[in-house]
């Protein structure tokens, strides 16, 4: 899953998260893509910055669930079309419900390793251990490194669950 900070034409800006980057030119191709804002379709990336989070906030962000795209109040902006953004929201919760979903498939499917992730998947890349499905935590150095040795793995924005 890939975010992006979008704008459109008017200056707003807001997020868009896709499959990859292959979706979103797609979208915007098709005119798909409407600013939730004032539902212009001229949609484009914006300049963003990584979010990439220190140790410190590694066992916070553990705990906390990611900001979904939000859409403004139709009544906070009367020249907003209520179409735009109903299909904004519809679309945020497709993808809140797909990112939940695709957490209860990897918690019954793949073995927590904590911390100890980047030494897993190592372990499991160079054949000294059997092969399993493993999450857990790394680090940007230790997600770095793993990437230079080729071991492969990825990324998902995790989302609290609403039972806890």
């Amino acid at each position: 899953m890939i975010v992006y900070d979008l704008r459109c034409a008017k200056g707003h800006v807001f997020e868009g998260w896709f499959p990859d980057s292959m979706a979103f030119d797609k979208q915007v191709k098709r005119k798909h893509l409407a600013c939730p804002a004032c539902g212009s379709t001229k949609v484009d990336k914006a300049m963003m910055a990584p979010n990439i989070a220190s140790p410190k906030k590694k066992s916070r962000a553990a705990t906390e669930t990611p900001t979904a795209p939000t859409v403004p109040d139709a009544a906070a902006d009367t020249a907003a079309p209520p179409v735009a953004l109903d299909r904004a929201k519809r679309e945020t919760a497709k993808y809140v419900k797909f990112l939940k979903t695709m957490r209860e498939h990897v918690e019954k499917n793949c073995d927590y390793v904590g911390e100890k992730f980047a030494d897993e998947a190592r372990k499991i890349h160079y054949g000294e251990t059997d092969k399993r499905n493993i999450y857990g935590e790394a680090s940007p150095d230790e997600t770095r490194a793993l990437k230079d040795e080729g071991v492969e793995f990825g990324a998902i924005p995790w989302i609290k669950r609403s039972d806890s």
